[in-house]
């Protein structure tokens, strides 16, 4: 007598097939559509994106970054807030982890808004902060989609100091605002002069004709929430 076997089952219902390689399309998509579906049931139309240092704590020796991070995200909310406008603009966004990340939530969920955190599975490191917006909290695996997801939404990013992930999604936002890719104008600001005075040398790349003189227009530095909150403004809103 034939032993009769179970059958297959529905693919998409298949744990082991979707955590294959060759699957690996599958859940590269997904972690596109699902936050997708995420932002439109939230009405999420746009978000200011903050980088930084998870390193950089409240009371660190750089802890006043920390605190201006805070105390932006939670001016930009309530300017966002106060928008006559039914959709939620210019949503706080951070990579959802601690130290810059972690102030730049905890500012706009402290204004009363909604906040997004794009978290990233990691070996060791980086858990979700607790200040993200529950349905506003995404984990993603790959990085490349991670990082499209800043780009997607953003109307301005805000960089804060920090160590080669900040380098890393700065450059790739500059790259993407020099090229066009962009579509639309997307303001850069550095916030802390005198680090990235010293961790970039810009004046070298234009010396060295890597860069052109006009790519310095590409972003602005200030040093205080005041002044980066009025270059949102005054870009945004022209």
């Amino acid at each position: 007598m034939a032993v009769k076997t179970a059958a297959p089952g529905i693919a998409y219902e298949n744990a082991a097939f979707l955590a294959s390689e060759e699957a690996r399309p599958l859940r590269i998509v997904a972690e596109y559509l699902e936050p997708l579906h995420r932002f439109a049931q939230a009405g999420v139309r746009d978000t200011i994106v903050f980088f930084g240092s998870a390193r950089l704590t409240a009371e660190g020796p750089m802890g006043r970054y920390y605190q201006d991070a805070r105390t932006l995200a939670r001016e930009i909310t309530q300017w966002s807030m106060a928008l006559p406008t039914h959709a939620h603009r210019y949503v706080v966004c951070s990579g959802g982890g601690g130290g810059i990340m972690e102030a730049a939530n905890r500012g706009a969920s402290e204004a009363g808004g909604k906040t997004v955190g794009l978290n990233i599975s990691l070996p060791h490191e980086q858990q979700a902060n607790p200040y993200i917006t529950r349905e506003l909290a995404f984990e993603f695996h790959y990085f490349f989609m991670r990082k499209l997801w800043f780009a997607q939404l953003a109307r301005a990013l805000i960089a804060f100091p920090g160590g080669f992930g900040t380098l890393d999604e700065l450059m790739e936002i500059l790259t993407l605002a020099q090229t066009g890719k962009f579509g639309r104008r997307v303001p850069v600001i550095l916030y802390g002069t005198e680090y990235w005075n010293e961790i970039i040398n810009f004046k070298a790349l234009i010396r060295h004709g890597m860069i052109s003189a006009e790519d310095l227009d590409l972003f602005k530095c200030v040093d205080t929430p005041e002044a980066a909150l009025l270059v949102l403004q005054t870009t945004l809103q022209s």
